[in-house]
């Protein structure tokens, strides 16, 4: 197997997710996968510590991510979906919801991308600060207070929400284990 083989095999998931936290999109994501490994082929050989090749990899998805947002943003091809511009949730909807991973991703993909980025490179890749730094170019404080804001968000957001409250809550007093409805 090659060298590029073996950094594919190694790499390429974690890229995806991180794709698809960037754009919500599969064959978006799919495509700056590709993208990223092509710039690669093309530049990789100018990486002299190997064992950074991960982190570049991120940089580089991330930064092609900027650059096509950039791009897109004075071309619009995507439908408008009249209900979500509008923000109508039918009650059915909202009572099926529920609290789980999924919804959680959901709620990060609402956030703002400099949170929503940060909170995807250290809890679905689980990048270092100091990596995260490097990928989005940012200084390590910067990525600790944009981890902690975005945390508070998220948590504000599962809270307020409805849907989102827990179902069946345990509560524990004096010894004494009782069930209630959220």
């Amino acid at each position: 197997m090659s060298e590029f083989e073996e950094l594919v095999d190694a790499h390429y998931q974690a890229l995806y997710r991180f794709g698809m936290s960037l754009t919500r999109d599969s064959d978006k994501a799919s495509d700056l996968v590709q993208e990223t490994f092509c710039i690669w082929a093309a530049k990789g050989n100018q990486l002299n510590d190997r064992s950074k090749a991960k982190t570049w990899l991120f940089t580089t998805l991330h930064r092609e991510f900027l650059n096509q947002r950039r791009r897109s943003a004075r071309f619009s091809d995507d439908p408008i979906d009249e209900e979500v511009a509008a923000g109508e949730i039918s009650p059915q909807e909202d009572a099926e919801r529920q609290m789980d991973g999924q919804r959680a991703l959901e709620l990060l993909g609402a956030l703002e991308e400099s949170y929503r980025v940060p909170l995807a490179l250290f809890y679905l890749q689980q990048h270092s600060y100091k990596e995260i730094a490097e990928i989005i170019d940012v200084p390590i404080g910067t990525v600790m207070s944009r981890l902690s804001r975005g945390k508070e968000m998220l948590r504000r957001k599962m809270t307020a929400e409805a849907s989102s409250a827990p179902k069946n809550i345990l509560h524990i007093q004096n010894g004494e284990v009782t069930q209630r409805h959220g």
